[in-house]
């Protein structure tokens, strides 16, 4: 039987991460490229945008399994203020998390 284990203890560290490294490259290399300059056209998404798509994220999430024109964060956004609405939003900050998140024992 194959034992990864004594595979691993065999390859030195520095082996391993560059092994990793050039894996990385080579399989980053072949992604395809996205052209969104039609999507950077129209309406501009700013702060509440942000918060909006960040409360309905999870939904987005698991439309995009089934649907390629769903995305969850917009590309058209002014950037930090849809940023931080977006972090709010998707309670990347553990506000909105109720009284039972904050509970012990």
């Amino acid at each position: 039987m194959f034992r990864f284990k004594e595979v691993f203890k065999k390859i030195s560290p520095a082996v391993f991460f560059t092994v990793a490294i050039i894996s990385l490259a080579l399989l980053t290399g072949c992604a395809n490229k996205e052209i969104i300059t039609p999507c950077l056209t129209g309406h501009t998404f700013g702060f509440w945008g942000g918060l909006l798509h960040g409360f309905i994220a999870p939904f987005d999430l698991i439309a995009m399994l089934f649907r390629t024109d769903i995305t969850v964060y917009a590309p058209n956004n002014n950037g930090a203020w849809y940023g931080f609405g977006f972090l709010l939003g998707s309670g990347g900050w553990g506000f909105f998390g109720g009284k039972g998140a904050s509970r012990k024992g």
